[in-house]
């Protein structure tokens, strides 16, 4: 299918940190907030109760649906409550807050999973509480799913991490490459899948001459240097380059056969084959133009912004705005009480002067978000939709104009040069055409 591009988008790499291996924090944090919803999908449900003892490892949240996933304490120590939490991106749920008491002693009840087969190698994924740590934070264990096993035939490894400043994935790739070799093999014996591709910018020369020497004797298993042009590590744009396969709208990876997994995702999968510990800490980097000594670090999930920022000197009184993630494609931190996520790969820390927001101007035609979008798509098709009153004319205009293709990378956003919302009127136009299809399909149910 022909509108899928490499890539045009002159979005500067920034990454300061790649030459910095992860630490741990120096001083852990006193208290831990740990959202039931760190994840695409439905809320975890809270399995624990004010008072009650918890250890690092210990289940706090259990699956709340088959697109869901478990959540564990990332401390040990005694709940203190469950309470309401609002995200940045507007969803309440419950929250389990743990007062730490310094210890982090690991639950003696944790044990490596044994892994046989597809349908086991899927569970210790949903036990683990392992999501998309790449950002996106799909529960892997639906990914892993047996109904799903005959169709692949392909195991992609996304290493291209082409937002600016991150480089935790870099690390993974620098730092746990065993674990990744450990993980492709945990995949590939457990399944039909014949090959596995690792997808790297080749900015990342370092990290693609390590993983190619690590798999020089396994046929199987390919190492990818790919343009470092964004958005290389969408998941539709890294099939398409990667396999020449396309993913048809509304379909899944599987559907053309292909499972995606990012680095260190199947890191991860195979350190818990190891060792039981399920997803309680995250390497995130800590960079943008409002922190002066950026670091990787290897934070316990739950941790409040403001702990990490202390943790790299950063004035917060500088800081115009933090994002979850990158500044592409980043979530605006409403708080700096909020918590590190399990799908949190970064904190972006940005100037004030950086946060100011460009005047916007009226859009003068210049075809520059078209000739960027990865997707072919033409942003400004769907802005005018927007603009129609009528809501059946306004959902046949973005439902005919492919407005679910667009993958939400900012291209559009970044490139403008009115400085128009492109990338937020596509979420919103997103939101309209499900909410038009949802009232539809009620009142077509209330009339039979």
């Amino acid at each position: 299918m022909s509108f899928f591009k490499l890539g045009k988008t002159p979005v500067p790499h920034r990454k300061n940190t790649a030459k910095m291996p992860a630490v741990r924090m120096t001083k852990l944090p006193e208290t831990v907030l740990i959202p039931m919803a760190q994840h695409i999908g439905a809320p975890a449900n809270a399995v624990v109760k004010p008072g009650d003892k918890v250890f690092v490892g210990t289940l706090v949240g259990e699956a709340g649906g088959f697109v869901s996933a478990n959540i564990h304490s990332s401390v040990s120590g005694t709940v203190k409550k469950i309470e309401s939490y609002l995200s940045s991106q507007g969803r309440v749920c419950p929250a389990v807050r743990i007062e730490s008491d310094g210890l982090m002693q690991p639950d003696p009840s944790l044990k490596a999973p044994e892994i046989t087969d597809f349908a086991s190698l899927s569970n210790a994924a949903r036990e683990a509480g392992l999501v998309g740590l790449g950002g996106a934070g799909f529960p892997t264990s639906v990914k892993l799913s047996p109904g799903v096993v005959d169709k692949l035939d392909t195991l992609i490894l996304n290493g291209a991490e082409c937002e600016p400043y991150i480089t935790s994935d870099t690390r993974t790739m620098l730092d746990e490459a065993d674990y990744i070799k450990k993980g492709i093999e945990l995949v590939l014996s457990n399944s039909k899948i014949e090959k596995a591709i690792i997808g790297i910018e080749k900015n990342k020369l370092e990290c693609i001459e390590k993983l190619t020497a690590l798999f020089e004797s396994d046929s199987r298993v390919s190492v990818a240097a790919m343009p470092d042009k964004y958005p290389q590590g969408a998941e539709k744009i890294l099939i398409y380059n990667l396999t020449g396969r396309a993913v048809p709208e509304g379909k899944l990876p599987s559907d053309v056969g292909v499972l995606v997994m990012n680095v260190t995702s199947i890191a991860f999968l195979a350190k818990y084959a190891e060792t039981g510990m399920p997803l309680v800490e995250k390497c995130i980097t800590v960079d943008g133009s409002a922190i002066e000594s950026p670091k990787n670090l290897i934070v316990p999930v739950g941790t409040a912004i403001a702990d990490v920022l202390y943790e790299v000197g950063a004035d917060i009184e500088k800081i115009g705005k933090i994002l979850y993630g990158g500044p592409m494609m980043g979530i605006a931190v409403y708080s700096v009480d909020d918590p590190i996520l399990k799908n949190n790969n970064a904190i972006t820390a940005l100037s004030i002067k950086d946060s100011l927001p460009k005047k916007q101007t009226a859009c003068i035609h210049c075809g520059r978000c078209a000739s960027v979008c990865p997707m072919g798509l033409l942003p400004t098709v769907f802005a005018k939709a927007m603009n129609v009153d009528a809501a059946e004319e306004r959902a046949e205009r973005l439902e005919s104009s492919k407005i679910n293709l667009c993958i939400e990378c900012g291209s559009c956003s970044f490139i403008c040069p009115a400085a128009r919302p492109l990338v937020e009127t596509n979420r919103l136009a997103k939101a309209d055409l499900r909410e038009y299809a949802q009232k539809k399909k009620e009142k077509e149910e209330k009339a039979k």
